[in-house]
């Protein structure tokens, strides 16, 4: 598989990612929401309603970013321990500032090495928009396996080439020209925002990332598209 790096320079992927994030964490928020034309919002709703089952469990919220899918898992869902973990000290800043007196754990970690976490730690794990940005995707998913209990369950948040006309056609248009345009205006880093269409292009999709998930240990995984197929909705259980 090849790996994207969004400055196409040596060193790792892990650097790089972790060095982008920091850039754009101000506008991050709201590149966000504009990008998805406020999608990104019932997406998370959608991920969280997959979830239910383990409301007041043991949560982990893994590329938490700025918090926003942290925090709408502590309010509906209110777990007994919740921690989002993010490799850019950047987006923990801001998450930290939005998260008040919300009792949620955020932390530095890069999942892809180790979560600092014994086995069977969390009864549910998030991944929104971040699986893309892992250097080993196997290496990462098979930690996360690790610190799911068993009979747990991963939800993991994607987004997407569409496949179907005219959907696609749009979003070659729309993630190729306009979103590295005004995603550039704003962070003021076009490199970042140019590196989201590539690294979606190179990311493996629907049925390949259900057989990631597989070799990974996972069971029971299924996929959903929404907003014609431009974000993918997967979620897979450990075994018992």
């Amino acid at each position: 598989m090849k790996i994207i790096k969004p400055y196409g320079e040596e060193g790792s992927k892990h650097e790089q990612v972790e060095r982008m994030f920091d850039n754009i964490a101000p506008a991050y928020d709201r590149m966000n929401h504009l990008m998805s034309f406020g999608s990104d919002r019932r997406w998370r709703k959608k991920t969280i309603k997959a979830l239910e089952k383990y409301s007041r469990g043991r949560i982990l919220d893994i590329a938490c970013g700025t918090g926003d899918m942290t925090l709408e898992i502590y309010r509906r869902l209110a777990p007994s321990l919740l921690v989002g973990a993010d490799l850019s000290d950047g987006m923990l800043e801001v998450a930290r500032r939005k998260k008040g007196d919300c009792n949620i754990d955020f932390i530095k970690c890069d999942c892809c090495e180790a979560i600092p976490y014994p086995a069977n730690s969390f009864d549910a794990v998030t991944v929104a928009f971040g699986v893309r940005n892992f250097e080993h995707i196997e290496k990462g998913l098979s930690e996360i396996y690790r610190v799911l209990d068993d009979g747990g369950k991963l939800a993991v948040l994607e987004l997407a080439v569409p496949i179907y006309w005219p959907f696609k056609q749009f979003y070659k248009l729309y993630a190729g020209t306009i979103i590295p345009t005004i995603g550039g205006r704003i962070s003021k880093d076009r490199k970042a925002y140019s590196y989201l269409p590539e690294s979606i292009e190179a990311f493996p999709q629907r049925e390949r990332f259900t057989s990631i998930l597989k070799n990974c240990g996972f069971a029971e995984y299924v996929y959903t598209p929404m907003t014609f197929g431009t974000c993918i909705l997967y979620v897979a259980t450990k075994h018992l």
